[in-house]
Order: structure tokens, then C-alpha cells, then sequence
């Protein structure tokens, strides 16, 4: 008795369990434009659901999983579109059956959405015209697009200095080249984003007309790029090194004295006809921002690194390095690792390990700017225009986040940074989060 008692338990407690993961579909939404019709499942809950299509006569079925249909939703709407008409049906085991009879051959695409103010949980399905897909206008064409942000991308060493040589001959000049060519065409890959490689060939650049190069195009961030070397062949890890204030202070006396005899400007301001005092403040105060810019980016850049690699330090290091020394735009150098460790020595040849530094610290750099981003750019335009919700979803074969960012007009960097994404590189399965903005 008592067994058939707990039985019997178990077995209503399975049953209150079924109700309550049943869902009830609400409503039907459907509207067409562009020659693409989207259909708009409005539920009481989150659904299992498929989706599949059938010929000869076109059809898509939609089958939820647990679906129950709301007493109110007596009348299915008229077709739009590519949709002749919807029917609903319960089959044997249980599950909803959505029909919509189609009028041409179309691709569908579906994700879900979670609740809003407005809506609750919705299965959205969009048909498109089977054939060239057509193009999508993007969100970021209704308005100007910002400037992008520069950044200058400074291979260390070069020509007669092949900086530190490792045990197996590896020239830290080489390596160097290699990491900054993979780290400046991600960055020209990203929204928003432009690299400048300081060299992009063998062959020696002053210090200082390394920065000079940075400023005259206009670069938002300096990141010289090496690879450190002691005699103590253990020592291993990343650095990353920002200018010290001892290095500060001596570069600006240098600058205050060339003032009235070269060309000195600082953020686009001339000192050549400032009086000493009015020079000093200038200086100090770009100084100060440039320094503590560095921390910042330096800080976020290691970090990235630490994901992927032994760190020497965890904070950002503080060296007077010339290479560093300009005024008016933060500076970064990235030691990669300890090219005379010959264990780091033979990841530093392999281009894999190349592409992975490279990805890691423009992580970084994204981070920063995407947190700091100077108020004329198109990444500042893009972070204020703040997601008012997210959908989700779900990557199935054949997806590209170029499509899945023209589909719901936003950029794949949004999509990328929403998704903390170092890459265009999608599985089938996964699910993302798309910010959805305001006017999208």
C-alpha cells in the first residue's frame, strides 16, 4: 500500500511538472517587407520547438514541444507575404502543430526571444525569397559614421638591430614583425578600427621617428611589440610595460627646451609661441592623460594575455623606454615572452601561438576603447547607442556573423562585443546574445 501511495505521488508530482512546463501560444504576428516576411510566435513561456519545411505543396511546420493553444486565439491572421495561410493542429503525442502554407520557395531563419516590456517569450521565424539574398541596410547608414580609432602598431628592433636572439637563432626583430602584421590585420578587420604598422619590412626605424610616424597619422594608441631576454634561460611570461614618471618628467624638460627651435605640439596644440609656464601646464596635464591612458590599456592588454600565457607581472611594469616617451598618446610595450627561454622561443616561431598573442591583446585594446572610446569615433557612436534588449540566437549550419549582424541590422562588433568574441569564428549550436537597438 505504501509503495502504490508513493507511486501514486511520484506520479502527480510528474504530472504538475508537465503542466507547468507546457506553453501557450497567444498569438500570431506577421508582416512583410523587402521581400522578407517575418512571423512572430508570442508564447507564455520558454518552448521546445522545430522547425522543418515540406514540398509539393510548400510548407513550413513548427512543432512545439508541450504546446497548448490559447482559448482566445479562435482565428488565425491572413497570410502576408510568402504565407498563404496558417493552420494549427494537436498531434498524438501532444506537441502543437503550426502549418503555414507557403506561396513561393523560401529559407527560413528562427531564434527566440526572451520577455520585454511589451512582448513575453516569442519564437521569431523570418522567410526569405529563396535565391541571392537580399541586401540588408545596416542600422549605422541612418546616420555619419565617427572617424575610426587609430592605433599604431610598432614591431620592435628591425634591419642591423635584431634585438635578442634566442638559443635556436629566432631574431626578436622577426618575431616581432610577425605578431604586429597579425595584430594590425585584426585590428583593420574590426568596426571602427584602422592599424598603422610603424615598419612592415626589415629594416631599422630611429625611436623617435617611431612615434613620429604614430602622430602624424593621427593614432589614438602606441603598442611597440617585443620579446624580452635575461641570462637566466628559466625566466618565461609576458610583460607589459608603460612609460615611468621619472621617464615623464625627463621627456618634458626635453620638450620645454626644443620648444621655440622645433615644431613641439601636444594633443594638436603648438607650444612654439607659449610662454614657459603656460608650455609646462600644457605638457603636465597631456603628460598625466597619456600616463594614466597607458595604465589603463596596459592593464587590460595583460589581462587578455593572462588567458593564454604564463604573465611575468600581473600589473602593468613602469620604465623610462624612449620609445614610449610621447606626450600626447598613450604608449604601450608588449613584451610577448622570453625569446631566451627556449621553450617560449619555439612558441614564439609557431605563426598559431603568433595569431593567439596577437588576438589576446587586441582584446585588450577593444576592451579599452570600448570602455574609452573618443567622443568623434564610430565605436563611440556605437556604444552610446545603448541596447534597449537582447534576443537570442541560435547558430545554425550555415550561419556567418556577417548574415546573423545584417539580419538584425547591428554590427558584428556588437555582436562580437556583446559575446566577449576575439573573432568572426561561430559553431553550430551556440547561442548568442544579440543587442538589439533602439530604431532597429
Amino acid at each position: 500500500m505504501r509503495c502504490r501511495r508513493l507511486f501514486l505521488t511520484a506520479f502527480l508530482a510528474l504530472l504538475a511538472g508537465t503542466a507547468q512546463s507546457a506553453s501557450t501560444l497567444e498569438n500570431i504576428r506577421i508582416w512583410a517587407e523587402s521581400g522578407k516576411t517575418r512571423v512572430v510566435l508570442d508564447l507564455s513561456g520558454p518552448a521546445q520547438h522545430s522547425i522543418f519545411t515540406l514540398r509539393g505543396p510548400d510548407r513550413l511546420v513548427v512543432d512545439l514541444k508541450d504546446g497548448r493553444l490559447a482559448r482566445a486565439l479562435t482565428d488565425m491572421p491572413e497570410g502576408v507575404g510568402s504565407v498563404r495561410a496558417i493552420r494549427t493542429g494537436v498531434r498524438a503525442n501532444g506537441q502543437l502543430r503550426v502549418v503555414f502554407d507557403l506561396s513561393e520557395n523560401v529559407r527560413s531563419r528562427s531564434f527566440t526571444a526572451g520577455p520585454n516590456s511589451r512582448y513575453g517569450d516569442r519564437l521569431v521565424i523570418d522567410l526569405q525569397r529563396s535565391g541571392t539574398p537580399q541586401t540588408v541596410k545596416r542600422a549605422s547608414e541612418a546616420y555619419t559614421p565617427g572617424r575610426d580609432i587609430v592605433v599604431a602598431i610598432d614591431p620592435g628592433h628591425g634591419g642591423h638591430d635584431p634585438g635578442a636572439i634566442g638559443k635556436g637563432r629566432t631574431k626578436e626583430k622577426d618575431v616581432a614583425l610577425a605578431v604586429s602584421r597579425k595584430l594590425a590585420a585584426r585590428i583593420n578587420a574590426e568596426r571602427g578600427m584602422k592599424a598603422i604598422l610603424v615598419r612592415d619590412g626589415d629594416y631599422y626605424v630611429d625611436h623617435r621617428r617611431r612615434t613620429d610616424i604614430a602622430r602624424r597619422g593621427n593614432a589614438d594608441l602606441f603598442v611597440s611589440i617585443h620579446a624580452d631576454a635575461v641570462d637566466d634561460r628559466r625566466a618565461s611570461g609576458a610583460t607589459v610595460y608603460a612609460l615611468s614618471t621619472k621617464g615623464a618628467s625627463d621627456e618634458e624638460a626635453r620638450l620645454l627646451a626644443e620648444r621655440e627651435n622645433a615644431a613641439v605640439r601636444v594633443g594638436g596644440v603648438s607650444l612654439e609661441d607659449k610662454d614657459e609656464v603656460l608650455a609646462e601646464v600644457l605638457l603636465d596635464l597631456s603628460q598625466s592623460a597619456a600616463l594614466s591612458a597607458s595604465l589603463d590599456v596596459g592593464s587590460k592588454v595583460i589581462s587578455e594575455i593572462a588567458r593564454i600565457t604564463k604573465v611575468r607581472r600581473r600589473s602593468v611594469q613602469q620604465a623610462g623606454l624612449l620609445v614610449l616617451k610621447s606626450p600626447d598618446m598613450p604608449s604601450i610595450l608588449v613584451e610577448t615572452a622570453y625569446i631566451s627561454n627556449p621553450a617560449e622561443e619555439q612558441r614564439l616561431r609557431d605563426p598559431g601561438y603568433q595569431e593567439k598573442l596577437a588576438n589576446a591583446v587586441l582584446a585588450g585594446i577593444r576592451n579599452y576603447f570600448y570602455t574609452n572610446p573618443p567622443p568623434e569615433t564610430q565605436i563611440a557612436m556605437d556604444v552610446r547607442r545603448t541596447p534597449d534588449r537582447q534576443v537570442r540566437h541560435v547558430i545554425a549550419r550555415g550561419d556567418t556573423l556577417s548574415e546573423i549582424a545584417a539580419r538584425y541590422n547591428v554590427s558584428t562588433s556588437a555582436i562580437r562585443a556583446a559575446n566577449r568574441l576575439n573573432n568572426d569564428k561561430i559553431r553550430v549550436g551556440q547561442t548568442l546574445s544579440i543587442p538589439i537597438f533602439p530604431g532597429t
